[in-house]
């Protein structure tokens, strides 16, 4: 069963990674790369602040602890189920389509940028729950596209992006209802 999984996780790699051109290269490329998102990150700061005020605090520690548990925990799993990354996989050779020939470490399973933009996005859109109209949707296609530009990009299979963004999901959503209690025990008047 399990061999059967991953035969079609990388027959779905090879047909999604396939598809690429000049154009969303590009894209993906700096999609990928976090110091773009630097202004997003910014902007959703400046959200934060406006509509939570004296809350700012708190609310930037609970992303601090999601961000360190997302990535902890998804490099925990990489370290325990060792699934070499497609660009690394010799059985692959010639076959992924890299850009820049940036791979990144040996081990993919799950992916790291999956899980903490899911985390973050979760845990915003509990936060910005019926404050912000269409916010929901747009934080998750965001974390949804940094997502799918790894398989894009050669270096994790769908498996590792999935099982990412739902590691990061549960974390997300766990942080984020600890802190909605929180919040109405402390906070709401």
């Amino acid at each position: 069963m399990i061999e059967q999984l991953i035969r079609w996780d990388t027959q779905v790699f090879l047909f999604l990674n396939g598809c690429h051109n000049e154009f969303w290269d590009f894209i993906m490329y700096w999609a990928s790369n976090k110091f773009v998102w630097i202004p997003l990150y910014a902007f959703l700061l400046y959200l934060i602040i406006k509509k939570f005020k004296k809350e700012t605090v708190w609310i930037l520690i609970a992303v601090v602890v999601l961000a360190v548990l997302s990535d902890q925990l998804s490099v925990a799993f990489k370290n325990i189920f060792e699934r070499l990354r497609p660009c690394h996989d010799p059985d692959l050779e010639g076959l992924v389509h890299m850009v820049k020939n940036k791979c990144g470490g040996n081990f993919g399973f799950v992916s790291s940028h999956a899980s903490n933009h899911f985390s973050l996005a979760v845990f915003l859109s509990i936060l910005f729950f019926k404050k912000i109209k269409y916010f929901i949707f747009s934080i998750l296609f965001w974390a949804a596209f940094i997502s799918y530009s790894r398989i894009y990009l050669g270096v994790h299979y769908p498996g590792d992006v999935i099982f990412g963004a739902i590691s990061g999901t549960l974390i997300g959503f766990l942080i984020g209802k600890a802190y909605k209690l929180i919040q109405r025990r402390y906070f709401v008047k």
